[in-house]
């Protein structure tokens, strides 16, 4: 058993020493950001440090930063913000997360599922003929397309999908949680009217996150009360969490990716083992590896590789400990194979080793699981 592997961070990444350090010297500034006393100006001060620093991270001024509570909030708020703004016909890509659909499907207006191509790309042949198909609810389109796909890791045509809803009228949102720290993220490179952001994917803590608007979107007030966020989601806000998340954007942006090679070599070798490498002829995240096999369950790979000390997940980490087929898979067309994936996705702690282990780790569980369902060819 090997001394443990974590290739988990697509569900949440190690928290960096530098969001460490800044949420421990958040917790002595003792203000509330709405307060006008020194106290109060003191958090208002980190507060507004730390959105400064995520608007860098989103291409954005500060003012377009609203702090939420992660990205599941993030993507909800920009859903209702666009039925608020008379978005009354929601097209959702077949491959966003749960959170994105079950708040399209949740709004009470009209909400269309946009197919992928087998490789995991959403198909914009198919978007621009629902763009151009008549619908009775009239209003403006609305499209939410993930940067880059949680399961897969497979990057999106943004821009190209952005082009069609802008000439549409439309309004694009971006669900950039797996893309950011791993990729760019401005609103301008994804073409985004709207992008969602959560800290503990790159290295902050969990239980924040932010919804980045452009100048032409406009945000709702979703949480009534008083005037935070600039009057768009009440509350007092999560210093110490901004902070950390602020330091972890920070870190994440000076930090060099060290590139595919360690990804590659690992999928290589298990292709070679007979799994099947999903995305493979599509652009991908260089740190997040989906591979599946017949005949051996997404469930049987965790627990196998969790017991010989490799941890990583059966797709997103929201339901993931549920035993069905992955919807993400199921939509590229993989058929039963989508309840025989799992996910490998590494970040800012992750070793080339660790690629190398886990993969050997995978072949071994590979081969033994094949022993015993025949032992006289072993």
């Amino acid at each position: 058993m090997n001394a443990g592997v974590y290739l988990d961070h697509c569900a949440t990444s190690p928290l960096r020493p530098e969001a460490r350090a800044a949420m421990a010297a958040a917790f002595d500034v003792t203000g509330n950001p709405s307060s006008v006393h020194a106290s109060g100006r003191a958090a208002r001060a980190l507060l507004e440090e730390a959105r400064a620093r995520v608007a860098i991270l989103a291409g954005a001024p500060s003012a377009a930063v609203t702090f939420t509570s992660g990205g599941t909030e993030a993507n909800v708020l920009a859903i209702r913000s666009a039925v608020a703004a008379g978005a009354r016909r929601l097209l959702i890509s077949a491959i966003e997360h749960d959170c994105v659909r079950e708040a399209a499907l949740a709004s009470g207006v009209e909400t269309v599922e946009v197919p992928v191509r087998p490789e995991g790309i959403i198909d914009l042949g198919a978007l621009q003929a629902l763009l151009d198909a008549p619908s009775a609810a009239g209003g403006p389109v609305f499209l939410a397309l993930m940067a880059a796909n949680n399961e897969t890791g497979v990057i999106q045509p943004t821009r190209e999908a952005a082009e069609r809803v802008r000439a549409a009228g439309g309004w694009l949102h971006v669900d950039a949680v797996q893309a950011a720290g791993r990729t760019p993220v401005e609103l301008d490179v994804l073409g985004a009217d709207s992008l969602a952001l959560s800290a503990h994917k790159l290295g902050g803590p969990q239980g924040i996150g932010a919804l980045v608007a452009a100048a032409r979107t406009r945000i709702v007030r979703d949480i009534p009360g008083g005037g935070q966020e600039h009057g768009r989601r009440a509350g007092t806000q999560n210093l110490i969490g901004a902070a950390g998340f602020g330091a972890a954007v920070e870190a994440a942006l000076a930090s060099p990716r060290p590139g595919p090679g360690a990804r590659d070599a690992a999928a290589a070798a298990v292709a070679a083992a007979g799994a099947v490498v999903v995305g493979a002829a599509a652009p991908r995240l260089d740190d997040v590896l989906c591979i599946a096999i017949r005949d051996l369950p997404s469930e049987i790979q965790v627990m196998g590789l969790d017991l010989s000390g490799v941890q990583v997940s059966a797709g997103a980490a929201c339901s993931s400990g549920k035993v069905r087929p992955s919807r993400v898979l199921e939509a590229m067309g993989l058929g039963d194979l989508a309840g025989c994936a799992i996910r490998l996705s590494g970040g800012w702690s992750t070793r080339p080793e660790d690629w190398r282990i886990a993969a050997e780790t995978w072949i071994d569980l590979k081969t033994r699981r094949q022993s015993r369902r025949h032992p006289a060819a072993a």
